[in-house]
């Protein structure tokens, strides 16, 4: 692991946890470029050559200092060990905007997308225009033959929560209209009748009040099965839609469409829970969907280079995730569930790495 310098400094000598820090810890100082260099360089070696999928994760969400060591750490795996991408804990379908961006195409400035680029007011964070900047500045270089890719990973977001299914379905009817047009539109006529209103979906009351989630309702049950029926037929049509479009271009459609599929039941699980009720079935909904999408991005970068993924440690541990029912919803209940770790671990196997991070104080958090 890697641990800075100050940290091993103010260890108590007497403590066999700090004193098993020491003796395998990796120091480094945060004020030094080659002294972070050179500890991500061992720390890459000690990880060996297996590693396609490395996480970095983030105790609390809100902090620009760790988001900042992680800008660094992507820079140094890009520039020495052959990392090719970085997925964020954000939209999957935004991160498109962003991954255009990089790439010269899309928006002209950062600007434009850092609100419909990225989910939950992240494009906000400084921290986060520097690494796309930084990300951009790189891929528009003639000298880099291999190309830097930008990737949300998470669950679609919406305005106020979780999306309504619109726009990733309709993202899959569109890609259906470059083999069958007329077949698309029946798709599109049939989405959108079933839809409904996207406020409807995207209310934000349904955290607090289940019952007010539009998701178990008749025509929502039918618009399951006609995800269902969308996906069934490009997978039955792959080799016309890989004729029509190319192989990334389906990967991405078809992956689109599994992802509509996962939402859905993401609301349904909302939508069944009672009031107080621990979240794991919706937690656990949400990470199982998360791991499917990191191993889509390793697979779809495997021909380039390798993927640095960032979120919260909760969220890429290799063990079950636990929240204390008396801390966050003053139940017996712990709430636990399995994270999207622990899928990649048992997907993956040695190919998937694990960093995480602790604070003692994050003056970004109120100081917790």
């Amino acid at each position: 692991m890697l641990v800075s310098a100050v940290t091993i400094a103010a260890a108590d000598p007497k403590s066999p946890l700090d004193e098993w820090i020491a003796r395998e810890a990796i120091p480094f100082a945060i004020t030094s470029g080659d002294s972070f260099s050179a500890a991500t360089d061992r720390l890459v070696a000690a990880l060996g050559d297996k590693v396609t999928l490395l996480g970095f994760g983030e105790a609390l969400h809100g902090g620009e200092e760790i988001l900042r060591l992680r800008n660094r750490l992507f820079q140094r795996l890009v520039e020495k060990h052959g990392y090719s991408a970085i997925a964020i804990e954000s939209s999957f379908p935004r991160g498109r905007l962003v991954d255009e961006y990089i790439h010269g195409r899309g928006p002209a400035t950062y600007e434009e997308l850092k609100d419909t680029g990225f989910g939950q007011g992240m494009g906000q964070l400084e921290a986060n225009r520097d690494l796309v900047e930084w990300m951009r500045a790189y891929n528009l270089d003639p000298h880099h033959a291999t190309k830097l890719s930008f990737y949300g990973f998470d669950i679609p977001s919406g305005t106020m929560g979780i999306a309504s299914p619109r726009q990733v379905l309709t993202f899959v009817a569109d890609y259906l209209a470059i083999a069958d047009a007329a077949r698309a539109e029946t798709h599109r006529k049939k989405i959108h009748e079933l839809l409904g209103d996207d406020a409807a979906w995207e209310n934000p009351a349904v955290y607090m009040d289940p019952s007010k989630s539009i998701a178990l309702s008749p025509a929502a049950a039918s618009l399951r099965i006609e995800t269902e029926d969308l996906i069934a037929e490009m997978r039955s049509r792959r080799p016309e839609l890989v004729a029509a479009s190319g192989e990334d271009a389906y990967r991405e459609a078809l992956r689109t469409a599994e992802i509509a599929r996962e939402l859905l039941n993401f609301h349904a699980a909302m939508g069944c829970r009672t009031p107080g009720q621990s979240p794991a079935v919706v937690l656990g909904t949400r990470d199982a969907s998360m791991a499917d999408n990191l191993t889509y991005i390793v697979n779809r970068e495997q021909p380039r280079g390798k993927v640095l993924v960032f979120a919260h440690n909760s969220h890429l541990q290799r063990g079950l995730a636990v929240w204390p029912g008396q801390k966050y919803w003053g139940t017996d209940d712990d709430c636990q569930w399995w994270p999207a770790g622990s899928h990649l671990a048992g997907l993956l196997g040695p190919r998937y790495a694990v960093i995480g991070s602790a604070i003692g104080v994050s003056a970004d958090n109120g100081n917790r």
